[in-house]
């Protein structure tokens, strides 16, 4: 029987998200898998989940962008194929805010604001609280409600939010999702 890997999916694949989800991922002991990124995913699904599958240690880190693209484009496509792969398990999203209003959106379970505040209402880009409860509206988030993940976590733009999820000051607010979901999953690292 094949020990399924325990995965936490990043909607978000630009320079700025992979510098702050491998600082993370170091920063926990998780493992980063750094050629998912890309602003569109460029990998198929099937090339992540290999990748994913040969990753050194729990949890891992995959990034999946759609770069604007309305409807499930190549990261989102990319995403389904690993959330529902057999030897994979998904501890949680990390759902990222974009400008893309009105186009998609995604029922998320908790948000995280630029201070690093839980909020039930979605957050906009920057981090910053919106008016809808647990909406989020994003460029890579349309088939997340298809999904069966246990925790959705929505934030905003990874590695940036004015600032204040820098990696240079250790992405705190994209720490606090990731710790969020495990924390929620249960998962002990080490």
């Amino acid at each position: 029987m094949v020990e399924k890997r325990r995965v936490i999916l990043v909607t978000d694949g630009d320079e700025y998200a992979k510098k702050a989800i491998e600082c993370v991922a170091k920063k926990i002991g998780g493992r980063c898998i750094s050629q998912s990124y890309g602003n569109p995913t460029r990998l198929k699904g099937e090339q992540i989940a290999d990748l994913i599958l040969k990753a050194a240690g729990d949890p891992v880190f995959a990034m999946f962008d759609d770069s604007g693209v309305i409807g499930p484009g190549s990261g989102e496509e990319a995403l389904t194929f690993v959330a529902g792969h057999p030897h994979i398990e998904v501890l949680g999203v990390i759902a990222v805010a974009s400008k893309t209003h009105q186009a998609e959106w995604s029922r998320v379970d908790v948000c995280i604001d630029n201070t690093g505040e839980i909020t039930p209402y979605g957050v906009d880009k920057f981090g910053i609280p919106e008016m809808d409860l647990k909406k989020i509206n994003g460029d890579t988030v349309y088939s997340l409600d298809r999904l069966d993940v246990p925790i959705i976590v929505g934030i905003g733009d990874v590695g940036k939010m004015s600032k204040k999820d820098d990696y240079h000051i250790g992405a705190p607010i994209t720490e606090k999702a990731v710790r969020l979901i495990m924390e929620r999953s249960g998962f002990k690292n080490g």
